[in-house]
């Protein structure tokens, strides 16, 4: 299959003269960083010249700059990105929703993972019995589990499968922890 690779510098930017009762869409062309090159992208908005002429300046900011810029809009305004933020998004750890809440109760956790520690020679043949159980894994993969441990037999499991893995698997003779 063959591909072609367009490089920004084989087409030259993309400018549309338009008259004010034109509908075409005006271009607006920014400058490429690193290659020296520029490429255009169509402003479909009948914006003023004001504007294009601030976007085109914001465009050639470099990413400095353009943290200084939301800096000083966000003081000069007296607002901040968290105001545009969806309405969905939740609020990092730590950070009350109220503002004057102190620290949220910790979330208990739902998902645990039932690590196989040590397998006493003794209770190996057991220990692979109740991993087959378990796991529906096949002979073969069952030793290979207890072998070099400490391991991981299941993940992600809810706190009650999880502590009947643990019971049966100490009842062999195994020891096991929840993490």
């Amino acid at each position: 299959m063959a591909s072609t690779a367009l490089s920004s510098a084989s087409f030259p930017p993309l400018t549309v003269s338009t008259a004010s009762s034109s509908s075409l869409p005006k271009a607006v062309a920014f400058p490429a960083r690193g290659r020296g090159g520029r490429f255009a992208v169509a402003c479909t908005s009948t914006a003023s010249p004001k504007v294009l002429e601030l976007g085109d300046a914001i465009a050639g900011l470099t990413l400095e700059e353009a943290r200084g810029l939301v800096d000083h809009l966000q003081e000069r305004l007296g607002v901040t990105a968290a105001a545009f933020a969806p309405a969905a998004v939740v609020p990092a750890p730590g950070a009350g929703a109220a503002g004057g809440e102190e620290a949220a109760a910790p979330v208990e956790k739902t998902e645990f993972d039932v690590v196989i520690e040590e397998v006493p020679s003794s209770a190996r043949i057991a220990t692979i019995k109740v991993v087959r159980a378990l796991t529906n894994l096949a002979l073969k993969e069952a030793k290979d589990l207890i072998e070099g441990l400490p391991k991981k037999l299941k993940e992600a499991v809810s706190k009650d499968e999880a502590e009947d893995a643990k019971k049966q698997l100490e009842e062999v003779g195994a020891k096991v922890s929840i993490a």
